[in-house]
This record gives C-alpha cells, structure tokens and sequence, in this order.
C-alpha cells in the first residue's frame, strides 16, 4: 500500500458492498447515491434500534453498541453495531443483520468479510487477538459465529485495496453479469438507478466500436 492509499480512509461497509457488487459499491461512494426499497427499510429500521452509542452489560459482558473502528495501517474506518469485551479484556464483535441466518453461502459471505474488517481493527485498536466474532439475525433471533481466518484476513485487505482503485479511477464498475446478476440485482435498492440492462449494452456498443472502428476515440 502506497502512501498516497494511506491518506484514504475506506469506510468498512464499502468492502461490504463491494463483496456484494462492485458497481453498487460504485454508485454509493462514487455517486454517493443511495435508493431505498423494502429491504434496506428493514435493515435502517433494525440499526436505529441497535445502533445507539452506549455501554451496557448483557450475559456478564460489558457491551459497547454503535463502537468507532479504525485500522490506520489498513486504511480502514467505520463503525460496529455491538461489541462485547469478555473478561479478559478482549473484543468480540457482534454485526445485526436483517433476515434469518439460512442466506446463501454467496450474500453470508459478503457478512462475513464485513465482520472480519471489524475484527482487524479492533485487534489494532486493543492489542487483542480477535480469532471470531458473530452475526446476529434479526428475523431468526439466532447467532451465526464466523472464525477470522487467514484467508478472510486476506481477503479485507485485498478488496480494501480494489475499492480504493476503484475510487481514486473514480468510474463506476461495469455491473455484475450471469449467474451473480440473476441473484443479486433483484433485490438491490440500486437497480433503478443502476440500470444493469442498459450498462451492459452500452458496454457492448464500446466493444464493438473499439473491434471494428479503432480509429474511433468517441
């Protein structure tokens, strides 16, 4: 990582977005543009009711909600729903998520680099190992505990540093083609603004251009 990348601070949901769609990613921290359905009301509505600052003990634990995060050698900031301190002083970061746990691998995974991001900066932060941390489904009430492994370690810093390409390019991404637009484009809030149909044949139309008209620098 360059210094120039030092000086940019990446927001820990871009790498959330960008896991989930990179031209979503785009539209939001690019266009700063952002579209609501029923979805994410759900998922607002969720946050405004765990995401009030403050300490509280739960189960033994001293609980913080709506935490500051910081990763100054990572380039990372952002914020953690909840995170309970056991008693040895160590973090134990708990993300809220709208739905049950029963996601698909492609979306849960998507969770889970954002859990891990957190993970990472409070372990900067402490000085506390943070091998796991949870994702908590509002719909099932229910748990899901994700380990920080090496590979979801390396996989933060790998997407913090294509999302910080991605804004210093300051172009939106092309959007997501195949079997991942089939899933994912439906339900984005984004989909209007987004316009996947006609990116794709605007691409499409550059391609060609550039194939058989290279003279052409429109």
């Amino acid at each position: 990582m360059t210094e120039e990348e030092d000086v940019v601070a990446i927001p820990l949901s871009a790498l959330q977005h960008w896991a989930y769609c990179p031209r979503q990613c785009g539209l939001i921290h690019i266009e700063q543009a952002f579209d609501d359905n029923l979805h994410t009301l759900r998922g607002n509505a969720l946050h405004a009711r765990v995401d009030q600052p403050g300490l509280q003990t739960e189960r033994g634990r001293r609980v913080e909600r709506a935490l500051p995060l910081w990763h100054d050698d990572l380039g990372l900031i952002g914020k953690a729903d909840a995170v309970e301190f056991l008693p040895d002083g160590s973090p134990y970061p708990v993300e809220y998520k709208q739905g049950s746990r029963h996601k698909s691998a492609a979306i849960a995974a998507c969770d889970d680099l954002q859990l891990a991001a957190q993970a990472l900066c409070l372990e900067a932060m402490t000085g506390h190992a943070v091998p796991e941390g949870a994702i908590f489904y509002a719909s099932s009430k229910r748990r899901r505990v994700v380990p920080v492994t090496d590979a979801l370690r390396a996989q933060v810093a790998d997407t913090r540093a294509a999302v910080a390409a991605q804004l210093a390019l300051g172009r939106l991404p092309p959007p997501l083609t195949g079997e991942l637009a089939a899933q994912r484009c439906k339900p984005c809030s984004l989909r209007d603004r987004c316009q996947p149909e006609a990116a794709k044949s605007a691409a499409l139309a550059q391609l060609r251009r550039r194939l058989f008209d290279p003279d052409d620098e429109t």
